[in-house]
């Protein structure tokens, strides 16, 4: 994913600059970077790797050398940026979150008409940074450049570019990913995460339409391009993605999901389940389980707690087999609220399995009687089109997937086949649940039904992507 914090003020920025981009911390684990500007030193940008570490230890130095009233940073699970562009435009700073599934076209079209390279990232990509700036500078001012490239992309593309006398913020064509304007007295913020300015005195201003393109200085804001009517935000920010403080369309992600939990709950009514205890798996699965134990009456624990000191993230490694791992050496039993206990446990999805198999297994070795899953959103039959939130992870990598081709005996299923498993109601939908629930030893398996997470969320469900769940983005 990826998410970015800008900064417009009278002062010196870098304070907000620095604690705003920390705050954006949960949405990436490999790059991380600051761009500044200074009336008297002109550009100054720091770029770190923080696989090993966090963001704050890797820019403490820098922040101590920078100064500047503008400034832009972001943290991103791939490419390294901000970047420093010099074009017809002029000198200008630019980041940018989302997915270019057109890149080698886009660059194909670039080179005939005379752009002559690319820089080349390790993974032997092009980086999407680049690219963006490389369609913006097709265009006589930045304005027209950023709509250039809204209608250029195939894919999603939130995008900040800071010139010399403000920064450009550009939300994504259908707004898939959210962008949200600050102020206070010396100035403007603007940022992916909404709480991520309120400890540093902030107050919420605006948030951005689809496709909705405006310029920010320390003395204000101007809608430089309107928004677009249709809008496909994607639903995961509330369900996984965004951090509990965070509120996205007015909708904030913690009581949304308690809402979601409250929906599991009514349904495990109507079937007579009755655990001792429900528990969510750390951290995202937590709020979900909060609202189903204050729904059920039946009574909230934590089972297994995360050590967090030095095991903050389970999705760091790359090595998806060193993920789970550290992803089961991160929860420790508490076997007194475990042994003999009948346990439900809801977590954010499943998506391969591995993860909550192995947790699941640990629960039964540590004296679990039954444990019941509940995943917080409907089964996963479709990899992310639109952002990077699976890059690695084909379809087939899906346990739904694996299951469906075992069940249908091809590895390609048609959209009607695929349908038809995505309908909560079916007799397919009914044994791949079956078969999910075997191959990872659940006393029970139920996930979140589509119709009943969207009644949660309470937002029109046409402004919504569910891409994921049922094709439909």
């Amino acid at each position: 994913m990826g998410g970015f914090f800008g900064v417009a003020s009278h002062e010196d920025c870098v304070f907000d600059l620095f604690y705003g981009t920390d705050y954006h911390s949960h949405l990436g684990t490999r790059r991380a970077g600051l761009a500044v500007y200074d009336t008297n030193k002109g550009f100054d940008r720091a770029i770190h790797n923080i696989e090993s570490s966090h963001f704050r230890p890797k820019f403490e130095g820098d922040i101590q050398k920078m100064a500047g009233h503008l400034g832009i940073g972001c943290i991103s699970d791939f490419e390294s940026q901000p970047l420093i562009i010099r074009s017809h435009l002029g000198t200008y700073a630019i980041t940018s979150v989302g997915k270019i599934n057109n890149a080698d076209s886009i660059a194909e079209m670039l080179a005939s008409k005379g752009h002559q390279h690319f820089l080349e990232m390790s993974g032997g990509g092009i980086n999407p940074t680049e690219l963006v700036a490389s369609i913006m500078n097709q265009k006589d001012t930045i304005p027209e450049g950023l709509r250039y490239a809204q209608e250029l992309i195939s894919g999603s593309m939130t995008v900040l570019v800071m010139t010399a006398e403000g920064i450009y913020a550009a939300r994504d064509r259908f707004g898939r990913t959210p962008v949200e304007i600050g102020r206070k007295e010396n100035g403007y913020c603007v940022c992916f995460d909404s709480f991520s300015y309120l400890n540093l005195g902030y107050l919420p201003e605006k948030e951005l339409g689809p496709g909705e393109i405006v310029f920010m200085t320390p003395d204000g804001w101007e809608t430089k391009a309107k928004p677009f009517k249709e809008m496909k935000i994607c639903t995961f920010l509330w369900i996984y993605y965004g951090f509990p403080a965070a509120s996205y369309e007015g909708i904030n992600v913690e009581e949304a999901r308690y809402k979601c939990g409250r929906q599991l709950a009514i349904r495990d009514g109507k079937r007579g389940i009755l655990p001792d205890t429900v528990a969510g798996v750390p951290d995202s699965g937590i709020a979900h389980a909060v609202g189903y134990s204050n729904q059920s009456g039946i009574p909230y624990s934590r089972p297994f707690v995360k050590y967090t000191p030095t095991w903050p993230r389970s999705f760091m490694p790359t090595h998806q087999t060193k993920r789970n791992l550290i992803a089961r050496m991160k929860l420790i039993p508490i076997h007194a609220l475990i042994e003999g206990k009948r346990l439900l446990l809801i977590d954010d999805s499943i998506v391969r399995g591995t993860q909550l198999r192995e947790t699941t297994e640990y629960l039964f070795q540590s004296g679990a009687k039954e444990v019941h899953i509940r995943p917080a959103c409907p089964p996963l039959l479709y990899s992310c089109p639109y952002l990077n939130f699976s890059r690695s992870n084909s379809e087939r990598e899906l346990i739904t997937r694996r299951v469906i081709e075992k069940l249908e005996g091809t590895s390609v299923p048609s959209d009607n086949v695929l349908d038809t498993y995505a309908n909560p109601d079916t007799e397919a939908y009914a044994a791949m649940l079956k078969c999910i629930r075997e191959e990872l030893n659940f006393t029970s398996l139920h996930y979140h039904r589509l119709d009943d997470m969207l009644e949660a969320l309470d937002i029109d469900p046409c402004r919504l992507c569910t891409h994921c769940w049922n094709g439909k983005g």
